[in-house]
């Protein structure tokens, strides 16, 4: 991929991609594409970024809301990150959801833009109680792989790393990173489309630490089934979404300072 020049770089997805966990409501949030975009400015080369994310999208709903703005966008560089939000549900179909990848694979790589993706990582280390959930995830994680490998689509594989599912890279949510772990995963996006000045130090284990005892074990489980898990789960059930109302926080390209 060349670098001199302009470079304009469009990010779709849902609340990962957003930023959330990065940031707040009140100062807004930064996340790992706002700090990809970064990652190519310090190229020397002028970015011109934009962020079509919306929090709580499923991969359909990336597909029919941001992908024709995407492409009206002629971007040089996109990234294109969902499907976590239709795993966690009960009719999740795992063809149809990395279907609608593929297609937004497939029509950026066709207007010409260098494009990549993510997998994800091991989520019964991160949230004990979506045990079950891990075949979707393993299943999920080698789909992305197959349709990213059909189209010429860079992967950031962070699921190959055990880092990626250190508690200390997610938020008190458990289901959206941490600063540190957006900071890795904009490292690890730019270091799988080799741009220059990225390695694979985002990959780097974090110092070890002392295991929680079993009584604060138990209290951070309780508090995160109140203020968290319980929550998501009454939005299910009334069929709202937390990106209700919502639109994209950078829905045209405006150039990236470094």
């Amino acid at each position: 991929m060349r670098l001199d020049g302009n470079l304009r770089y469009v990010a779709l997805g849902d609340s990962q991609t957003e930023g959330i966990g990065d940031g707040d409501e009140g100062s807004g949030y930064r996340g790992w594409a706002d700090r990809f975009a970064e990652h190519l400015a310090a190229t020397g080369a002028r970015v011109d970024y934009a962020n079509l994310a919306v929090r709580g999208r499923l991969a359909g709903q990336v597909r029919e809301g941001q992908l024709k703005d995407a492409l009206e966008l002629r971007p040089d560089v996109a990234t294109v990150f969902a499907g976590v939000n239709d795993l966690l549900r009960p009719g999740y179909d795992a063809g149809a959801v990395v279907g609608h990848l593929e297609v937004m694979f497939a029509e950026l790589t066709g207007v010409g833009a260098r494009v990549a993706t993510l997998t994800f990582p091991d989520i019964a280390r991160i949230v004990p109680w979506a045990r079950p959930l891990v075949p979707r995830v393993l299943d999920f994680n080698e789909r992305v792989r197959e349709a990213a490998g059909r189209h010429g689509v860079a992967v950031a594989d962070t699921a190959a790393h055990a880092v990626a599912a250190d508690r200390r890279l997610w938020g008190a949510d458990r289901l959206h990173c941490s600063p540190e772990g957006h900071r890795r995963i904009a490292g690890a996006v730019a270091h799988a489309l080799g741009i220059p000045g990225s390695d694979q130090t985002w990959a780097d284990p974090l110092p070890e630490r002392p295991a929680p005892g079993v009584f604060r074990s138990a209290a951070s489980e309780a508090v995160w089934l109140g203020s968290f898990l319980g929550p998501w789960v009454v939005r299910r059930i009334r069929g709202r979404s937390s990106g209700d109302g919502r639109t994209a926080k950078r829905p045209v390209p405006l150039p990236v300072e470094v």
